[in-house]
C-alpha cells in the first residue's frame, strides 16, 4: 500500500483530494501548517470527519520571513500564494523523506484562482518546493501531465479526477455521493487574502520590517491606529481583545488604561516618544466611558514601571483618521 502526505486546509477541495486517494486504497495522512494568518481548526474538523491522521505544524517565523519578500510577488492583496504552497510542500516533503512517505499531494484545482492554480503557477510550486517529481493534485491529475507516481503504480490515474475552474459544483456533488454531506465551505480562511488585513500587515512591515509573529498576531486584535512613523496603538474592543493583548504583550511594552473610568486595554507599540505616548492616552481616552470628560489621568505600566498621564479624550473623528482599516 503506497503512502501519501497531503497538505490539508480543512477545506472542501484538500478533503475531497485526501477522500479521492482514500477511495483507492492509498494510506492518507494530511499535515496543516500554522501561522498567524491561518490555523489548523477545519483541517482538524475534516481530519477527524473522514477518518485520517493529521499533523499540525507550527510555522510562524519561517513563514513571515517568506511573506515579506516573495520570490513570486502577492496575490491581490497580501497573499503569496505560489511562495506559500511552495513552502509548504518543500516542509512537508522533508517529512515525507523523514516518515517514508511515497509522495505529497494536495487540493489545488487547475485554473480555480488563475494566478496562483494556472497550469505554468502549479508547475512553478512543485519546481520550487524541491519535490517536483513527487507532487499529486488528485482533483486535476487527469488534465496535467502524468506523475512518477502514477507511471509507477503507487496511484491509479484512472480513480484520479480532471476537475477545473472556479465552479465549486462538481467537488460538492462528490462530497454527498461520496458520504460527506456536511463538507466545509471552501478554502482554509487566510488572513492574507483578506482587503482589510492586508493593509494592516503592509502598515505593520513598511514601519517595522523586523516584525515578528507576535506583531502579526497583534494585527488579529482590537483597533489598530498608526500614530508616527514609529509608535502605533492596538486598542481592545471587549473584554476577549483585552485578554489576548495581556497575553501576547511583551515585559517591555507598555499597556495603558484609563485610572478611573471603565474602558479598552491598549498596547503601545514602537519608540516611547512623549508626543506619541500622550497621543495613544488621547485615542484610548475616546473610547472609554470617561470619552467626555474634559480631562482623564491614563495609566501606562509594564513589567519593570508605571506611570500616568493626563491627557484630554481626543475626538472621535479625529482618533478615526489614524485607524488603519
Amino acid at each position: 500500500m503506497s503512502k501519501a502526505l497531503g497538505l490539508m486546509s480543512g477545506g472542501l477541495d484538500s478533503t475531497l483530494a485526501a477522500m479521492t486517494l482514500l477511495r483507492q486504497g492509498i494510506e492518507v495522512t494530511g499535515i496543516s501548517f500554522v501561522t498567524p494568518f491561518f490555523g489548523a481548526d477545519k483541517a482538524i474538523a475534516a481530519a477527524e470527519a473522514i477518518g485520517y491522521p493529521l499533523l499540525v505544524k507550527e510555522i510562524g517565523d519561517i513563514h513571515l520571513e517568506m511573506v515579506k519578500n516573495p520570490r513570486y510577488g502577492y496575490g491581490r492583496n497580501m497573499n503569496p500564494c505560489i511562495d506559500c504552497h511552495a513552502m509548504m510542500f518543500r516542509l512537508a516533503g522533508e517529512i515525507m523523506e523523514e516518515e517514508g512517505f511515497d509522495f505529497l499531494f494536495s487540493g489545488e484545482v487547475l485554473g480555480q484562482r488563475p494566478m496562483s492554480q494556472n497550469a505554468n503557477a502549479l508547475r512553478s510550486v512543485a519546481k520550487h518546493s524541491s519535490y517536483p517529481n513527487r507532487v499529486l493534485r488528485p482533483l486535476s491529475a487527469k488534465l496535467l501531465p502524468i506523475t512518477p507516481m502514477e507511471e509507477s503504480g503507487l496511484v491509479d490515474r484512472e480513480q484520479l479526477l480532471d476537475i477545473q475552474g472556479r465552479s465549486r459544483k462538481r467537488q460538492q456533488a462528490l462530497a454527498i455521493e461520496w458520504g460527506y454531506p456536511d463538507f466545509p465551505s471552501s478554502g482554509g480562511g487566510c488572513l492574507l487574502t483578506e482587503e482589510g488585513f492586508s493593509n494592516q500587515l503592509r502598515d505593520l512591515l513598511e514601519h517595522n520590517p523586523q516584525a515578528t509573529p507576535t506583531d502579526a498576531e497583534l494585527l488579529k486584535v482590537g483597533r489598530q491606529f498608526r500614530i508616527s512613523t514609529t509608535a502605533k496603538l492596538v486598542l481592545g474592543r471587549n473584554k476577549a481583545d483585552n485578554d489576548k493583548i495581556n497575553e501576547l504583550a511583551n515585559d517591555t511594552q507598555l499597556k495603558l488604561r484609563c485610572s478611573n473610568f471603565s474602558g479598552p486595554l491598549g498596547l503601545f507599540c514602537g519608540d516611547e516618544k512623549d508626543e506619541d505616548l500622550e497621543m495613544a492616552a488621547a485615542i484610548l481616552a475616546s473610547y472609554g466611558k470617561g470619552k467626555d470628560e474634559n480631562q482623564l489621568e491614563v495609566l501606562f505600566s509594564n513589567a519593570k514601571r508605571n506611570f500616568e498621564l493626563t491627557v484630554k479624550p481626543l475626538p472621535r473623528a479625529d482618533s478615526r483618521e489614524m485607524l488603519l482599516s
